[in-house]
Order: C-alpha cells, then structure tokens, then sequence
C-alpha cells in the first residue's frame, strides 16, 4: 500500500477506487439532504464539491488547494463551532452535522493521498449516521443500498491497490478489471442486502424510539394551538408535507369527512384565540376509553372505526370525526380542553397511533350538552370592537330566519355563494381584516370565512366559535390509508343550537382551482404508499408485526397448497393426454429446432473466438500491450512447446527453461521470446510485444501439428 504523502495513480485500478469512494461519500451525502434536514448553503456547497471531484478524477479540472490555506480555513471553523452551536443552530445536532459536511468539502477537494482517502470513508460513514438520526422514511435505505455497493467496491478496490503496490505481479489482465469488480460488488451488495432483509423480518425490534431519540421533525405545521391569526393558515396551505395518515376500517374512503383538532372562543378582531380554561383530565384504563359522556346520550346512526397516524404536528392535539365516542390509545392519560378537543398533553406529536370511534350525524353535531349554561353562552357571545356594517350586514342576510339553525344555515349559504375562496397572501397590512374580507376583497382563505360567519352569527344571538382542523384529503387506493397533508389544513364554524348542541357549519366555498388528478398526483401517491408500507413494517415492526406476517405467510401457503391438491388430480390426466399427442405433431420439429439452435451457438462462439484473436492480435502488431498480453503470448508459447514434447516444469522460470532447451532453431527462437516476455511482463515495455508475437508466429509455422492461428 502506498504510504500517507504518496500521490495515487492514474492506473485502473487507482481510478476505480477513486470513483467508488467518490461514490460513498455522494451516498452518504445525498441520504442527509433527502431528510430534508440540511439548509440551502450546505446542499449546494457540498454538491458543488462532489462534482468538482468528479471532474477533478476524470482529468477534466486541475485544482490544487494549498496547505496552508486548508489549515487556515480549518482552525477557523474550529472556532466558528461554538457559535453555530451556541447562536446559529443552537442545537448540538445540526452544528455536529454542519462540521461534518465542512470537513466533507474540504477533503473532497484537496484530497491526493491515502491518509486524504481513509479521512474521506470515515466522514462518508459520519454521514449515513446522521442520516440515520433524521430520517426514518424508504429514501434512506435507498441511499444505504447505495452507500453499501460503494462500501464494498472501495475496500475491495483497495485492497486489490494495496497488493498491487506490495508485490508487482499482475495475475490476469487489467483491462477488464472495473468491469469484473463492478460486477462482483453487484452480486456482493445484493447477497448482504438480501440476507439482511431476511433477518429483519425474523429478528423483530423497535427502532423507533431510538430513532426519535436523536431525530427532530424537518418542520412543524403551526395552527393548532390556543392562538390563530388571519391569514395564517393560507402561510401552510401551499405546503404537502404528509401530517396524518388515516385507515377507516372496512377499507373504505374518507372523503368528506373534517378531523376535528380543537376549537377557538373568543376573537380580538385579529386572532382566535383561548385564554387558559382548565382542561378536565381523563384516566385511560388498560389502553381503552369511552368518550361520550352521559351528556350526549346513545344515538342510533352511523359509527365508524378507524385509525389515526400523526406526523410532524407542532401541538399534541389529537384528531377525531363526527361525535368522538371511544378511543384505544397507548398513553395513561388524556385531557379534555373546555371547546370538547382532546390532547395528550406531552407537547408535540411525532408518530402517535390510536384507534377511535366516532358517531357521524347527518345534523353535523360534534358533542357537547343539549343546553348551554349562562356563563359559557356570554362567552360565545362576546365579541370586541367591530365595524358597524358587519352586524347590518348580519341581520339582513338572516331577516327572514325564524331559528337559530336557519340564520346559521343563511349566513353559510351566503358566504359560499356570494365570495371567493384563493390562497394569495395580502401584500399589505389591512387595519380591519374581517372589514375589508366582507366588503372590499371579497376572496380569502378558509379561516377568513370561518371568522365573518362566526362573528356575524354572534351578532345575531347565535354562539359560536371557530374549528381547527383538516379536511378529508386524498384516499390512496395503494396503500388503503386517507393521506392528510399540511395544505388540507381547514377552518370552520360550529355553532351552538337550542337540544341539539354543538353542530358544524362550513363557510368556505370549494377551491376553483382544484382541478382532475393529475400524474404528478398519482406519483405522489405511489411514494406515500411506499412510506406508509415503511413506517408500517419498518419503523414500527416488531413482535406483533412478526406474528401477522408470519400468519398471512401461513394462511397464504395453506390456500395455495389446498388449491393445487384440489387441481392436480384432474389436470394430471390432461397435461398427459395433452403432452402426448403435442409430441406426435411436433417431436420431429421441435428436435431438429434444438440441433439447429445448437450449432448455431457454436458456430458463434467459435466466431466470437476468432473475431477476439483478430483484434487481440491487430492490437499487439500495434505495441498496445500489458503484462496480461504477455502471460497470454507465453501460455500460447508453452501449448506450442507440449505439442513437440517439452513441458516446462512448475519449479523452473521462463529463463531456466529456456536455458535447457536444444540449441536448435526452436530453442534459439523460445530464448529470444523468452527475453521479449520479461520485457513486457516485468519491465513493462510495450514495444516488445511485437517482438514476441512475430517470435511466436515463427515457431507456430514450424509446428509439425500446426492447426491454426491462435
């Protein structure tokens, strides 16, 4: 191996191993930046540097970093450090990565010895580690398939460098070295990968609090806690970050259907908001609780079961549809908020499950008594400052209304009809924003609409409040899950009505942009269902995924196995028949087809053999030659020899053996090839190899059995 100082070469062998490892380090690099955890200056800094070595290792780019400036720049980073630690990142985990990645660059693009190289497979493994902390989706084992071919083409590449350097003896030729190697770390890689899946479905763990142990969320969706201003939600509307994952049981669609997150009271003109009423705490026994208290009594009508999935959520807020009945949860407690919203109270969610029951009433009732006590109705009453045309406004669309449920169904049905749904953010400040929604724009988002018509039913005596949550999203046939995205986030009215309760109003009217689905939609669904397929079997597989799996295996085997018996029997006596009277018709055919197929694969070979002789030796008249063309010339010289009855014996060197040969012309012939072959074996001087053929041309047309060109 050559030592720490030395330049590596520009054989194919040095070449090979410098793509491969070049090659480790964009794996590792690239299963970071999927994660999506890594800022704009460190994804493009660092993909500017890998293409740069690749162009540095093709020959197409000459750069040459001086020492002292790599030393600099260094010991500077060493002190910028602390800051990023302390002031930019301000976490240990982003700061360790952002070092990683510098000392990434630097030795891609300074690297020219072998100490340079083992720096860059140690920073290259550094690399899937973090990928490892962050992601938890199927793109990182893409990127550690990848990673894997690169580890196993570099140490095997090095390995074949560092004999090459000890002892210069070439054992076969060198041309089709990368292609032989590529294809043994093909078969390698695959073999490891194999063998590994195979253990992981039969070893069963839980990965995923160790996982999260050291991952932070890529980014939080905001809105769900006791704050939302005008105009928020539309800043996450435009974002497609899956948020939930939702498995109605039955396999059926949840389109149409709104997930409930909480609700808001109380509005300064601004903002939704909830000024801290105490939460009532629910003690969940043995993972199962019933939700539906004594205040909403058992009604007949539609129940459904499903089962909910939460990702990068910034509040612990759990989601529910219709009259939350029931629910089977892992966590020893619930709370209960005073707008009949449930959470967990353990601060953000990130890949919480749970199984809920809901009640889905035609009337839109969400829960809550038939009746509203005096203190709770003032507080859905209150309303701040307001702009005097708001309550005229009110009162005329409701003028003919002789109930609360028809003013509110009035209001809705005016604000669907009458204004425009768009998601384009005000270019500026606006000092009434519900005012110059009602009168002057008249387009807006969902919370927009929810705010005018909640405020608006106020001013008429009806007491409402605003709903936080998301609305159906997409069901994916693939994977059999409703997927909720951060754009399905969703504002809506719920309004109080006299031995009803609670009930669901939406304002908002369709989005006209919503068009049919296109093939980027469909494309997405395929990789949502390959995540939902990973965090179901690989994320969160462990014993009770083993025994399931191991169960449809069994139940699979079963079928199939009764399924053949039940056939065989009967399709025995057919394919027999069958067979037979196919082979009366065709035997001849088929036969003579086999013999010509036959020598039509000899003959090309043979002519593949010879078309290879051709050029092997066009190429050797040219001095184009290695030391693997010598051991080919000297082996067809030793075929040539046995033929005239001299075997040269395993203890003697091609000169010894040359030595004890007759002097006559043949042997003067075989010492003079002889010296031509250490020439180009040993001293690597290509215009031997000339020489050597004509030598062996000569002593070929003296063979007594001669039968052809070699």
């Amino acid at each position: 191996m050559a030592s720490a100082g030395v330049v590596i070469g520009g054989s194919p062998i040095d070449r090979f191993h410098q793509l491969s490892l070049l090659a480790l380090m964009a794996a590792g690099y690239l299963a970071v930046a999927a994660t999506g955890y890594l800022d704009t200056p460190t994804v493009v800094l660092t993909g500017a540097a890998i293409g740069a070595r690749l162009l540095i290792t093709a020959g197409m780019l000459r750069l040459e970093i001086p020492g002292r400036l790599l030393t600099a720049l260094t010991v500077a980073y060493a002190g910028f450090y602390p800051l990023d630690y302390l002031f930019i990142s301000r976490e240990f985990l982003p700061a360790t990565v952002h070092l990683i990645f510098f000392l990434a660059i630097a030795k891609l693009l300074s690297a020219r010895v072998v100490r340079d190289y083992f720096y860059i497979k140690i920073i290259a493994f550094l690399e899937l580690l973090a990928a490892a902390a962050l992601s938890t989706g199927p793109s990182f084992f893409v990127f550690l398939a990848l990673f894997l071919v690169a580890a196993v083409a570099t140490l095997a590449s090095g390995e074949i460098r560092r004999s090459a350097g000890n002892q210069r003896v070439v054992r076969s030729g060198m041309r089709a070295f990368p292609k032989r190697l590529t294809l043994l770390v093909v078969f390698t890689s695959t073999g490891i990968l194999a063998l590994t899946l195979v253990m992981f479905f039969v070893l069963p763990r839980t990965a995923r609090a160790a996982i999260r142990q050291f991952g932070t969320a890529a980014y939080h969706v905001p809105g769900f806690s006791n704050e939302v201003r005008l105009g928020e939600t539309g800043e996450f509307e435009q974002r497609s970050t899956a948020v939930m994952h939702i498995r109605i049981n039955g396999g059926a669609s949840g389109d149409g259907l709104k997930w409930r997150g909480g609700a808001l009271s109380e509005f300064d003109g601004r903002r939704w908001y909830n000024s801290g009423r105490p939460s009532e705490a629910i003690r969940v026994e043995h993972k199962f609780q019933l939700l539906a208290g004594p205040e909403r009594p058992w009604r007949n009508g539609k129940r459904i079961r499903y089962e909910v999935e939460l990702h990068s959520l910034g509040a612990d807020a759990l989601f529910f549809t219709g009259v939350p009945e029931s629910i089977q949860i892992d966590s020893p407690i619930l709370w209960k908020t005073a707008n009949g919203g449930y959470r967990l109270g353990t601060g953000p969610l990130e890949g919480v499950r749970y199984t809920a029951g809901s009640l889905l009433d035609d009337a839109g009732a969400v829960g809550g008594p038939p009746w509203l006590a005096a203190g709770e109705r003032k507080l859905y009453l209150q309303l701040p400052a307001i702009d005097a045309r708001i309550p005229a406004l009110a009162r005329q669309w409701t003028a003919s209304a002789a109930s609360d449920r028809e003013r509110a169904e009035a209001i809705e049905r005016r604000l669907r009809s009458g204004y425009v749904y768009r998601m384009v953010l005000l270019n500026h400040e606006v000092r009434d924003p519900l005012a110059y929604f009602l009168f002057e724009r008249r387009e807006g988002y969902c919370e927009y609409f929810a705010s005018a018509m909640a405020v608006m039913l106020r001013t008429v005596g009806v007491p409402s409040r605003v709903a936080t949550g998301f609305q159906s999203g997409v069901y994916n046939s693939i994977s059999g899950w409703q997927l909720i995205r951060a754009s399905d986030a969703h504002s809506w009215v719920e309004a109080f009505l006299p031995g009803e309760g609670w009930v669901s109003f939406d304002p908002t009217p369709p989005d006209p942009s919503a068009g049919s689905v296109s093939l980027w939609t469909k494309l997405t669904l395929y990789a949502d269902a390959a995540q939902t397929f990973w965090e179901e079997w690989v994320v969160n597989y462990d014993f009770d995924h083993q025994m399931s799996l191991a169960m449809r295996m069994e139940q699979s085997g079963r079928t199939l196995r009764l399924s053949w018996l039940d056939r065989a029997e009967g399709r025995a006596g057919r394919l027999a028949a069958g067979g037979l009277e196919f082979l009366k018709h065709w035997g001849v055919t088929i036969s003579l087809g086999v013999m010509l197929s036959l020598c039509a694969v000899a003959f090309a070979a043979a002519g593949v053999r010879l078309t290879r002789s051709r050029k092997r030796i066009e190429r050797l008249r040219r001095g184009d030659a290695g030391a693997a063309d010598a051991t080919v010339l000297y082996r067809k010289t030793l075929e040539l020899l046995r033929r005239r009855g001299f075997e040269k014996p395993p203890w003697l060197t091609p000169v010894e053996f040359a030595q004890v040969l007759p002097a006559t012309a043949m042997g003067h012939t075989v010492r003079e090839l002889t010296d031509a072959y250490n020439g180009l074996r040993f001293g690597y001087r290509a215009e031997a190899a000339p020489r050597m053929l004509a030598l062996l041309e000569r002593l070929e047309r003296d063979d007594p059995q001669r039968n052809g060109s070699f």
